[in-house]
Formats: structure tokens, C-alpha cells, sequence
């Protein structure tokens, strides 16, 4: 079960326990057989959002962990992109494959798979930190309507999104879903007010939400003990994009993307004597550039690999938005 931060100092002083980053959460880990494996029911609360999401984990007694996540937005754009340079190459006397004739994609779209893949890669994250014992997720609906369209009479890529996230988060633990009128009088029945302000990072934002999800299931108090939140951003890397997308004077290309830096793989939280805790970019002349994890910027872009230490791998950046008592 999660403890204390005043009892861990504790652990990792007496030697009891050592200190790891597990992406963006410090966490502790026993050097010895604890005192019991006595478990109470952990539930994770979801509610999903086009632009943030809220997830909270909770158990009767106390509010452990409360994430605002920024979604995934830029794939469609993303991919359309990619279909444009594509063609343009076509064009060029320049490597290329043959133009196919346009066949059926099938599964899903690269950007809700995007979406939704998000969410799964945060509940398995917590769920490696905290012993889950159920999922709670807003049932988010988009039926397809009569249409001409051959697409919409098909599916709505919301509802075969979500369906998937459903059959791998069973993977991880217990699934269970409520409908939004549910969760809206559940949060009505507490006194609680959710904001109309989306993009504020304040708990009563989303995590209200999420909060409620969570109780539903394990109950407890009527008021959240840790209205703290952890803004999680998520980077953008650019796998599969060799070079710049403008050439420069004479046609060549400068290198850009990949996921690999000075030996790090990009994203990677480092300590750096100078800078402290950061996370690894791009790389130029074998030095490597260092983010701030708070905020993205970019902190420095000559540092030297061999100063670093490694501390955690990492697809994302975190950092504290003090939330206003509740």
C-alpha cells in the first residue's frame, strides 16, 4: 500500500528502502519482506476529454494521485502531413515506392488509436505503482447517425476506440463504466461543483469527475483528502521523420527525428550536474540537449553524454500544479 512521504524519507535514510523515478512519480521500493501484504481496494477513476483527461486513484480512506493529462491532438495532422510529402515525392527523382491503389485500412484510425492508447499507457503506468483493484471510466457515447456517407453509417471511431481501451485495460484489472448522467448525480448528491473552464488546471476541472468514479466503487469520505494535481504532458517524437520538412539553399535536408540521443532514448529523465532533473532531446555533433520537465524548454543543447545519469525512461513530462483547497 502507498505510505507517507515523511515515512519513506525514513526508509531510504535506515536503508529499509530505495528511492526509483517511475516516469515522472518518485516512488520507493522495500529492500526487505514487508510487515504484511495486506491490500485495501484501490480504484482508478477515468474521465475522458477531447483536449484533458482526469484520473484519479483513490482509496476509502484517501485520495492518492491526481493526474490532469493532456491528450493526444496532433496525429490527423500528423498524418496528413506525412501523406503530403509522400506525394510530393512521387514527383521528384528521389527514392520511392510505387503509388498502390487505395485499399480498405480496416481497425483503427491512426488518431484514435492515438487518443486512446494514451489512456491505456497512463493506467498502466499507475497501475505499476499502486495495487489497482478496479478501473471506473466515464462511458463517453457518439452513436453514428443516418447518412449518406458511407463512413458514418459504418462506425463511429469514438465508440470502436473506446471499446478497444475497454478489452486491454481488462488486461490490467476489473473494468467498470457509468454513464455521464450517473457520474453528474453522483457529484450533485456530494455538493461538489465541476468548473466550465476545460483547459484550467484545477481539480474541480476533471479530477472532480474521476473522483467520483473512484468513490462509486470503493466508497468513502465525501470530500477528497488531496485535491494536488500532476499536470502529465505528453512529447512528441518524431520517429519516423528523417529530415526537416523545408529543404535549405541547395536542396539538402537537415536530420531531424529519430529516438535515440547520445546513447539515451529521448524523453529519458537525467540528472545533470548543472541542470539537475531533466529529460533528454535532440542531438547535434555528439552533444544532446536537455528539457526542462516542469515546462519543456529547453535548458541547454551541449551537454555531454558522459555527464549524465540516468535516471528513468519517460514518454511524457510532469510537473505540480498546486490545486486551491476543496
Amino acid at each position: 500500500m502507498p505510505t507517507t512521504p515523511s515515512r519513506a524519507r525514513r526508509w531510504i535514510r535506515d536503508g529499509k528502502a530505495t528511492g526509483f523515478w517511475k516516469r515522472g512519480v518518485f516512488c520507493v521500493r522495500l529492500n526487505g519482506e514487508p510487515s504484511a501484504r495486506h491490500t485495501q481496494p484501490i480504484a482508478v477513476g477515468i474521465d475522458p476529454g477531447s483536449k484533458r483527461e482526469g484520473l484519479v486513484v483513490a482509496s476509502a480512506t484517501h485520495t492518492y494521485l491526481n493526474v490532469q493529462a493532456v491528450a493526444v491532438d496532433w496525429v490527423q495532422q500528423a498524418v496528413a502531413t506525412r501523406r503530403m510529402l509522400r506525394r510530393g515525392r512521387r514527383s521528384r527523382r528521389t527514392p520511392h515506392r510505387a503509388n498502390r491503389r487505395n485499399r480498405a485500412r480496416g481497425g483503427l484510425p491512426p488518431s484514435t488509436r492515438a487518443r486512446w492508447g494514451w489512456k491505456l499507457r497512463l493506467a498502466q503506468w499507475l497501475a505499476q505503482i499502486y495495487p489497482v483493484s478496479v478501473f471506473v471510466v466515464e462511458d463517453v457515447a457518439a452513436t453514428s447517425k443516418p447518412s449518406q456517407s458511407r463512413w458514418n453509417r459504418a462506425f463511429s471511431p469514438l465508440e470502436v476506440g473506446k471499446r478497444w481501451f475497454y478489452v486491454e485495460l481488462q488486461n490490467i484489472a476489473p473494468v467498470s463504466t457509468r454513464q455521464g448522467y450517473e457520474t453528474q448525480q453522483d457529484r450533485d448528491g456530494l455538493g461538489l461543483h465541476k468548473t466550465h473552464a476545460k483547459l484550467a488546471e484545477r481539480w474541480d476541472t476533471h479530477c472532480v469527475d474521476a473522483w467520483v468514479l473512484a468513490r462509486s466503487q470503493v466508497g468513502g469520505a465525501t470530500r477528497p483528502d488531496n485535491t494536488a494535481l500532476l499536470i502529465v504532458t505528453p512529447l512528441r517524437l518524431h520517429r519516423r521523420q528523417l529530415h526537416v520538412l523545408q529543404p535549405a539553399s541547395g536542396g539538402g535536408r537537415r536530420r531531424y527525428g529519430g529516438t535515440r540521443s547520445g546513447g539515451f532514448k529521448r524523453g529519458s529523465y537525467v540528472r545533470h550536474p548543472k541542470w539537475g532533473l531533466c529529460y533528454i532531446g535532440g542531438t547535434i555533433e555528439g552533444r544532446v540537449s536537455l528539457h526542462s520537465i516542469a515546462t519543456g524548454a529547453r535548458l541547454c543543447r551541449n551537454a555531454k553524454p558522459s555527464d549524465l545519469k540516468f535516471r528513468t525512461f519517460a514518454s511524457w513530462r510532469t510537473r505540480l500544479a498546486a490545486a486551491p483547497a476543496y
